[in-house]
């Protein structure tokens, strides 16, 4: 049993997190974070991303429904839940294929 729950729960930490939703994605992630525009960090940037991600992803939430810098509260996605905003996160700082 303490094996089962032991495998369920590496499976969780190594991205059992929901695939993004690429419109979202496209409608409003990527106007900013496809090329870097205002300082955004770069998709697929780890380097970039690392610090960022180092603060935690209820920080970056956070940075996203406030808004920080030039990045308007909500990052545009108005109709994105905060699970969106994870998947969205995770997908832009893994790094590039």
């Amino acid at each position: 049993m303490k094996k089962m729950i032991a495998a369920a729960l590496i499976l969780v930490a190594n991205g059992a997190m929901a695939e993004p939703d690429m419109d979202k994605y496209n409608k409003s992630c990527a106007v900013c974070h496809a090329t870097g525009a205002a300082n955004a960090p770069k998709t697929g940037d780890a380097a970039a991303w690392e610090p960022r991600m180092a603060k935690g992803m209820e920080a970056l939430v956070a940075s996203v429904s406030n808004g920080m810098n030039a990045m308007p509260p909500k990052g545009m996605c108005f109709d994105c839940s905060d699970e969106d905003y994870m998947a969205l996160i995770e997908y832009m700082a893994k790094p590039a294929e």
